[in-house]
This record gives structure tokens, sequence and C-alpha cells, in this order.
């Protein structure tokens, strides 16, 4: 059985032999939760790609928690490095799409307020949800033992976005996941950077995807099943696995 996962915010200086101690949320999760006794191991995370091996020496309390690195690894980035640009869920779905493209190795998220969104992102709202997307995310890494945690930002309008993936379009590859594209993600030509495009429930509008389109992005599917917008992202990232040196 694998070692449980916590997240440490700064790993960066960390070599075998030193002492680390974790406190706060992911500390009472260890003591109190999973019960860490001295003489245990963990697995402690900063989601920069940094990985060590902590050997329990002390408890103490209900959020305490000291051991000594047993080892470091340092995983390569990548490549093709994936940033999912999902469309907005609605709220049942929104925290279930961010933990399914997390397991499946999104490397960045950005949320989009597609004009199709039934949920919106007001200004008072959008922090909010972005932490509970941050939260979603860190908890999705930590079950599937990803050493790297993908950063949520946005939201971004239509307009916005559009601005985004002209000044990337030389570097990046678009993909828009569309259910009346003719073109598989089988087939189409990847770069060492890709934004996949991710729609709402109620699917992209014609003029929208013409937006897109203009801007750099190629629509693609991804079979011949329509997927869920909280899904989709986690099969699209499975097959530019199987395609690229990412799996």
């Amino acid at each position: 059985m694998s070692l449980p996962v916590f997240i440490h915010p700064d790993l960066s200086a960390a070599t075998a032999g030193d002492s680390i101690t974790l406190s706060g949320p992911e500390a009472r999760h260890a003591v109190t939760v999973k019960r860490m006794q001295q003489g245990e191991q963990l697995v402690l995370i900063d989601g920069t790609g940094i990985r060590l091996i902590l050997n329990v020496t002390e408890t103490a309390g209900k959020d305490h928690l000291t051991g000594t690195v047993g080892s470091v690894t340092r995983s390569p980035a990548p490549n093709p490095r994936v940033t999912v640009v999902q469309a907005i869920p609605k709220s049942e779905r929104a925290e279930l799409a961010v933990d399914l493209a997390t397991q499946a190795g999104a490397d960045e998220i950005i949320a989009w307020q597609a004009e199709r969104c039934v949920a919106k992102w007001d200004g008072k709202k959008a922090p909010k949800a972005v932490a509970k997307w941050q939260a979603a995310a860190e908890a999705a890494a930590k079950q599937s033992r990803r050493d790297r945690i993908p950063q949520i930002r946005g939201p971004l309008t239509t307009r916005q976005l559009l601005v985004e993936l002209t000044e990337r379009a030389e570097s990046a590859r678009v993909l828009v996941l569309h259910e009346e594209a003719t073109e598989s993600i089988r087939a189409v030509d990847l770069r060492s950077e890709i934004l996949l495009l991710v729609g709402p429930e109620g699917g992209i509008g014609e003029e929208e995807l013409n937006m897109l389109r203009a801007a750099g992005a190629v629509p693609v599917k991804l079979g011949p099943e329509v997927v869920r917008t909280a899904s989709a992202a986690m099969v699209a990232l499975a097959a530019i696995g199987m395609r690229t040196e990412r799996w």
C-alpha cells in the first residue's frame, strides 16, 4: 500500500537528513485522522514536483508532526504541458470536473465563464469559487499521489480568453472539444504546450466557436459519444497521455 501524501508549503531547500515540521490542517489530518505515529513514514509534496519520504519522529497535540527526511526526488515537468480551460459547470459538477482533471494530470486549470454557462461567478463570488477549486485540486492530487498540483485561475470571459489564446497561438496548440468536430484528437498535431478547452453543459454556440477558431483553436472530438463537461477533460488528458511521453 502506498504511503499517505500531505502538502507542505515549501520543500525547495529540503535534503536527506533534515528535520521538517508539519503543522496546521495537513498535520491535523496526519495526526488526528490518519493517526500517524513515531516510526511511521509519509510522503510530503509542495505541488512543484518535489516529493520526499518523511520518517515520523514526534507528534504533539492534534496538529503538530515532526520527522526526518529520508529521501528527496524531483520529477521533471510533464511534456507536453496541458492547461485545461474549463467552462464553469453547475455547482454540483464544478468540483468534480476539477477533481477528475487533476487525477488525469492537468498542469493548470482556468475557469472559463463561457456564454452558455448556467453558473455565474460575479466579482464577489469568484475568489471563493477559485479557492474551492484549488482545494479540490489539492485533495485530488493527494488522493492520486501526484507531486504536482495544478494552479487554478480565472474566471476568464470568452473575450478575455480570446486575448490569451491569440497571445499563445504560436507556442501552444489550442484544442476545443466539440461534438460536431470532424478531426479526431488521436490525429491532431500536438506541441510541447496544449490548451484544452472544455465547453459548458449546453455546449459551445456557433458564434462563440467561430471566435475561438479565429484565435487559433482547433475543434476536435473525443469519439462517437458526447462526454459530459465534468469528465471531458479527464478523457481528453488520457488520450493525450497515450499519444505523448506524458504516459
